[in-house]
């Protein structure tokens, strides 16, 4: 009688091959989609050695962000054509459209070191004009920051 008892023992083992499975499925989706992610319009950004921003912020909602290439185009990463250059009125009309659903998005200006400050200040200009209290400037970090002798 007792060796009937051994043979109805229950079994102390997970079978985790379907999870390896579905880890895998799940890691060759974020390797496909992880370079999609980064979109936006190539810009060499001044190199100064500036405090970084409050990651808090950029973790709430999306920052608005308009570029301004080399040749003083504007394009903006919200909505679509995000990689056409857009006219002054569309910039307003979208920079008004976002703050107005949350007006504590980001607003940044990320801009080629090449473009002149005027053509900067008339993109923050217009970003004003859209509703945004505050604009900030993108910049890449740099260790040393250059003195220009007299």
């Amino acid at each position: 009688m007792a060796r009937a008892y051994n043979k109805r023992r229950l079994m102390g083992e997970i079978n985790v091959v379907p999870y390896i499975d579905v880890m895998l499925v799940l890691l060759i989706i974020f390797m496909v989609t992880a370079p999609l992610l980064t979109q936006g319009i190539e810009v060499d950004l001044p190199k100064v050695g500036a405090a970084p921003l409050d990651a808090d912020k950029f973790m709430k909602s999306e920052p608005l962000v308009l570029s301004v290439d080399s040749g003083g185009n504007l394009y903006l990463n919200i909505g679509s054509g995000k990689d056409k250059p857009m006219d002054a009125e569309e910039i307003v009309k979208r920079t008004a459209a976002v703050l107005s659903r949350d007006p504590k998005t980001p607003v940044l200006i990320k801009a080629d070191q090449s473009v002149s400050h005027g053509v900067v200040v008339a993109a923050m200009r217009l970003l004003q004009d859209g509703g945004a209290p505050n604009v900030g400037i993108m910049t890449d970090p740099e260790s040393e920051i250059p003195v220009r002798k007299q």
